[in-house]
């Protein structure tokens, strides 16, 4: 398990798959995504959003709630470095979508000191 888990607490560390992030529960950005994820609708939306890219309109379907709301939940999500906008489409109106996924990478969030054990376990 030598290097896999970074030595530094709020530090990225990188593989194939994508990064692993390690935040230390006090962390303002781990505040930030226990904010963002402590919201019904923001966790549904991210759980659809495993399941396939959406756009705004669709996300608003799969979890029955208004095109406002999921949006709004949508930046949210994004500015926590949960999902980001993957690409574009159109609506049969012409109007041009973002289409969102969820990043790659995966997620740490240290409580009590526990950052410790990952700087032994290299």
């Amino acid at each position: 398990m030598s290097g896999l888990l970074p030595s530094e607490t709020n530090r990225r560390v990188g593989d194939e798959d994508g990064e692993v992030r390690v935040l230390p529960l006090e962390d303002e950005e781990a505040a930030q995504l226990i904010d963002c994820l402590a919201v019904d609708t923001a966790r549904a939306t991210l759980a659809a959003l495993q399941d396939e890219a959406a756009t705004a309109s669709e996300l608003a379907d799969a979890v029955n709630t208004s095109l406002q709301n999921v949006r709004h939940h949508l930046e949210k999500l994004r500015e926590a470095g949960l999902i980001r906008v993957i690409g574009t489409k159109y609506s049969v109106k012409g109007r041009e979508m973002k289409v969102y996924a969820p990043t790659r990478d995966s997620l740490v969030v240290c409580v009590g000191g526990a950052t410790d054990r990952f700087a032994s376990a290299e």
